[in-house]
């Protein structure tokens, strides 16, 4: 069960946050509450900018 971490901005306030690749619940920007990420059941929906690879499995 390998996954990736992803850097990601949020597109309303700009702070950017590390995010699993296969998140299972809703990641919200810590800054503004803004959801960055909805999982899907696999890989999850990044709604924000991908900025980097932060880690590859």
């Amino acid at each position: 069960m390998a996954g990736n971490f992803f850097r990601v901005q949020c597109g309303d306030c700009e702070n950017e946050q590390v995010v699993f690749g296969k998140a299972a619940s809703t990641v919200t920007c810590a800054v503004c509450g803004s959801t960055l990420a909805t999982p899907t059941g696999g890989e999850a929906d990044i709604l924000g900018e991908v900025v980097e690879t932060v880690e590859a499995r």
